[in-house]
């Protein structure tokens, strides 16, 4: 099986190009319930929702949390 891409700011923002603060969204949308946050971009429900009414510092902030979630979820 093959393991899921991981976020990554800076593959976001070349996905994304002139995105201030782009999604961390792979479209692998599947929550892993064990852990309440989706399996491809690590965020969960809430931040998911939220995302499109953040600001950059809170978008910026979400994304300092997925390299820990990243550890924890390995």
């Amino acid at each position: 099986m093959n393991t899921p891409e991981r976020p990554s700011l800076k593959r976001a923002r070349m996905r994304q190009p002139g995105v201030a603060v782009p999604s961390p969204c792979l479209s692998v949308c599947r929550l892993d319930e064990r852990r309440s946050v989706c399996v491809g971009c690590l965020r969960t429900l809430g931040e998911i929702g939220a995302w499109s009414r953040m600001s950059d510092e809170d978008k910026l902030a979400v994304w300092a949390q997925l390299e820990t979630r990243e550890l924890i979820v390995e």
